[in-house]
């Protein structure tokens, strides 16, 4: 046995519950999707300097990994069944590290029934990379995509934004005289993301379009409008932020952009018709998620965050971007 094929064995097989997994035996794996169901696939990566810091606890980043991956299935309204992995290695990446990374792997994996199918291991000269490739499943064509909002459609969003983009900015040294459980809640906001996979039957139920907000909610949302060929307003005011979040704006309100265009937040933005509002409330509220409504589709093109004064925000950048 390799030494590749033994790291496989000691790490990744454990978590290849499946029986289509073939115990991680096989060069490829076989899943069958739930009679009258879509496939939804989707894949991303996170790595180090970039998406992680190089001290970030290893469970962490494991699980961080899988769960911007599963935002992504909830926002399309659908179920998980299983992910790829793909994980490239630093030499000096040792087994403490791999002990760590497959026991938070492991804990997500059952947490939110996504058993591991196979990937893919390497070395690399750079920084850790961690790729998920996930599939779900929604009923026959019914996946939520961008593209369907309409005139008078409402839009909500999922949980507080800007507590990530709060969070990252704390590591990176900001210091806005928080309370130690203000300062705890925007870190781990950053360093574990709830994906809002308890949302996904809701969304898959009444909204007409939907995405998941991973670059910033200002960014997000006009990708959304744009594909649907609409405009959409958001009252800034009325977009939800967290005590912390909020006490960060008392301090320095012009990171009101850093909030709405930074990222991370891994939430839910959808729109909804308007005979729809009540039921997708209800669903919600069943599904111990709390929603916001924060704006209106209309017609026309470009998306506007309205201040209290009534004047559109303007955005140096609306959104993060790799390029």
């Amino acid at each position: 046995m390799s030494a590749e094929d033994r790291l496989i064995a000691r790490f990744f097989a454990p978590l290849a519950t499946d029986p289509g997994a073939l115990g991680l035996s096989d060069d490829a794996a076989f899943v069958t999707p739930p009679q009258g169901c879509d496939l939804v696939l989707k894949t991303d990566a996170i790595i180090g300097g970039v998406h992680f810091f190089a001290d970030d606890a290893a469970d962490l980043v494991a699980r961080k990994a899988l769960r911007v991956n599963l935002s992504d299935l909830a926002a399309k309204g659908a179920k998980p069944l299983g992910f790829l992995l793909s994980l490239a290695l630093p030499k000096d990446t040792g087994e403490d590290w791999l002990t760590a990374f497959a026991r938070g792997l492991r804990a997500d994996a059952e947490l939110f029934g996504c058993p591991l199918f196979g990937g893919d291991t390497d070395r690399t000269p750079g920084p850790i990379t961690v790729s998920i490739a996930m599939f779900g499943s929604v009923p026959d064509g019914r996946m939520v995509r961008r593209a369907g909002a309409r005139p008078g459609d409402r839009i909500f969003v999922s949980g507080t934004i800007g507590d990530a983009a709060f969070g990252l900015a704390l590591r990176r040294g900001a210091d806005w005289r928080l309370s130690a459980a203000q300062r705890d809640h925007l870190a781990e906001r950053y360093l574990l993301p709830q994906p809002r996979n308890a949302l996904a039957e809701a969304v898959r139920l009444h909204a007409s379009a939907a995405m998941d907000v991973s670059d910033g909610l200002a960014g997000d949302l006009a990708k959304l409008a744009r594909v649907s060929g609409v405009a959409a307003r958001v009252e800034a005011a009325q977009v939800p932020l967290s005590d912390a979040a909020r006490a960060v704006l008392a301090a320095e309100p012009g990171l009101i952009e850093t909030a709405l265009s930074g990222g991370d937040d891994y939430e839910v933005v959808c729109t909804v018709p308007p005979g729809q509002v009540e039921a997708f409330r209800s669903a919600a509220k069943a599904a111990a998620v709390t929603v916001t409504d924060i704006g209106e589709i209309s017609r026309g093109a470009g998306t506007s965050f309205l201040g209290g004064d009534g004047k559109s925000l303007a955005f140096k950048q609306a959104s993060f971007s790799h390029f």
